[in-house]
């Protein structure tokens, strides 16, 4: 073998004994690089400098760090499935490598801004001691904040029982709800068991029931006292004058059966102003129960109020929910809109065969809430809308023209057939006690004589001009949650005792405001200052002069009452009679 040859082998043979050291040098510098990159901030670089660097090969030291830096990179490059693919990659491929703590807790934290939330404290939890680390904690307690669904919580904290952070999660979004739908029990429980500061839940804590020898009762008015003259003439504001006269009665029939109430009237003067002066009173923080206000526009006040200082308010005569808003503390004795609208789809379906429905209503916010919560139920109950109107009192000839527009006569020019064919309808519901609009629909459906059932209210009874034999003729139906029987013994009773203190027979307000507060004071009685609680876990309860209440599921009267004629007298629909002919 001659000189050069040799040389040449000899090259070869040092280039194989060095070319493990010369690569490994490589893949150091390039590693070196590729962490200055990230260093840097400058992570778009550091991805494509640490790419080659992820691939396995035994000669590579840093495939699992440049691996691990290379997902980084990825997840600050807002690319989060790419970096979470690595990650997980890393976990199959290398599941002994020292650094999994940190691949769990970057996993972790994709899986919360992804809002999976079980799989991101499953992260966690397979590393105990990181789940405790302080940027972890924060870490959750950030993420965690932002759940308010108090199940998802509940079922998160039965994974994971001991977590501090979890637990206090649950306790304060249960602290959030409504105090009717609070879960005091548990909230409690957390807070005695993780031993968390009580004051910070105290805001929102639901309020320690409380029962009282003696009740006080706080009336907010409008008594327009500086306006009233000792006279027998009916006063501006006498509808109010006869509520408080039928509470006052009531207040002293219950303090002479040992449940004894404090009655406090105040004057709101109809005024945002006074209202206001009258909740700076220390005295009004004592009340037990605020009767009040009746007019919208000094609700706010009196709600914020309410919440404040944790004290019930109630309405004894409003349909409106505006009343309660979100105030845990807020109720009305009688059914919302809503609840009126919802329960007639609910009779009609229960009671009328022939499922086709008219609805008419008037431009009152009241009327448009009835009228949309009756085609929501009635949609849900496949009750089929033929024909739904707004109606303007001075367009409301148009409802009768669209229910009796005649297209057949008889030989004596009577009406045999309609556009609107006989028998194609089964009801028509009108959301509205403006005359001008359901006597309209009265006379279209007289004048059809076919089987149409109409759905009202109850005010059409106070209707000097109604004809009430037509009322039964045509078997019309009202929702009446204040109807009374005439031959009810506890009416008779209370009409008989008012008419002896006052020299006149009571009215419908007088009636109403001795209804509210007799059931109100035995509430109080039986269930305490916070007596919805109690109302939350019955079913229908009979009512004295009412027929009845159910606050089983809602802040107002879920129950509604319908009434017909039948035999000349206003009765309960318990069993609707419905013929096939109004001339049966």
């Amino acid at each position: 073998m001659n000189r050069n040859a040799k040389l040449v082998l000899i090259f070869i043979l040092l280039g194989l004994l060095y070319a493990p050291t010369i690569l490994a040098q490589d893949y150091k510098r390039q590693y070196k690089a590729a962490r200055e990159f990230f260093s840097e901030e400058s992570y778009s670089l550091a991805m494509e400098a640490f790419k080659p660097l992820i691939v396995y090969d035994k000669d590579n030291p840093y495939v699992e760090h440049a691996s691990f830096f290379y997902a980084l990179s990825a997840y600050h490059q807002n690319f989060p499935s790419v970096a979470k693919d690595m990650l997980l990659q890393i976990k199959e491929l290398y599941p002994a490598w020292g650094q999994m703590k940190e691949v769990n807790y970057w996993l972790a934290k994709i899986y919360f801004d992804q809002r999976q939330y079980f799989q991101a404290m499953q992260m966690l939890r397979d590393y105990p001691s990181l789940s405790s680390q302080p940027d972890v904690v924060q870490m959750k307690m950030y993420y965690l904040a932002g759940i308010e669904d108090v199940e998802t919580l509940r079922m998160m904290w039965e994974e994971h029982p001991t977590d501090t952070v979890v637990a206090k999660s649950l306790a304060k979004a249960i602290s959030k709800l409504p105090f009717l739908e609070q879960d005091a029990q548990l909230m409690d429980s957390l807070i005695t068991r993780f031993n968390f500061d009580r004051d910070e839940f105290a805001s929102s804590l639901k309020p320690v029931n409380v029962f009282k020898d003696r009740y006080v009762v706080s009336l907010l008015f409008p008594f327009l006292a500086k306006t009233l003259e000792p006279s027998t003439s009916t006063k501006v504001n006498q509808s109010i004058l006869d509520l408080y006269l039928g509470i006052r009665m009531a207040a002293d029939s219950l303090n002479k059966l040992g449940i004894n109430i404090d009655l406090r009237t105040y004057d709101t003067e109809r005024s945002i102003l006074a209202t206001s002066a009258l909740l700076e009173l220390q005295e009004l923080k004592d009340s037990d129960l605020i009767v009040g206000p009746l007019f919208q526009n000094q609700n706010k006040l009196v709600s914020d109020f309410s919440i404040n200082n944790k004290i019930n308010m109630i309405s004894p005569v409003s349909n409106n929910t505006e009343f309660i808003g979100g105030n845990p503390f807020a109720m009305l004795l009688q059914p919302s809109s809503e609840t009126i609208g919802t329960r007639s789809a609910e009779w009609i379906a229960a009671n009328v065969p022939n499922k086709n429905c008219m609805v008419f209503y008037g431009e009152s916010p009241k009327d448009t809430v009835t009228a949309k919560s009756f085609l929501n139920r009635a949609k849900e109950l496949d009750l089929k809308i033929v024909w739904s109107e707004k109606v303007a009192k001075e367009n409301s000839v148009t409802i009768f023209n669209r229910l009796a527009t005649p297209v057949e006569y008889d030989e004596f020019k009577n009406p045999v057939q309609f556009e609107l064919k006989l028998d194609s309808i089964g009801s028509v519901f009108v959301a509205s006690d403006d005359p001008l609009i359901y006597t309209k629909v009265i006379s279209g459906v007289d004048t059809r004589g076919d089987s149409v059932i109409i759905v009202g209210n109850e005010t059409w009874l106070n209707n000097a001009a109604a004809n009430f034999s037509t009322y039964e003729r045509l078997h019309i139906t009202m929702a009446a949650p204040t109807f009374t029987s005439s031959s009810n013994s506890n009416y008779k009773a209370f009409r008989s005792k008012f008419i002896k203190r006052h020299g006149v027979m009571p009215t419908e307000n007088s009636k109403t405001g001795y209804e509210f507060m007799w059931f109100i004071g035995h509430c109080l009685s039986k269930y305490g200052v916070y007596f919805q609680d109690g109302l939350r876990e019955q079913a229908m309860m009979p009512g004295h002069l009412f027929k009845g209440y159910d606050f089983s599921s809602g802040q107002s009267n879920q129950f509604v009452p319908f009434i017909h004629f039948k035999g000349g007298e206003v009765v309960f629909a318990e069993k609707p009679l419905i013929l096939n002919k109004k001339t049966d």
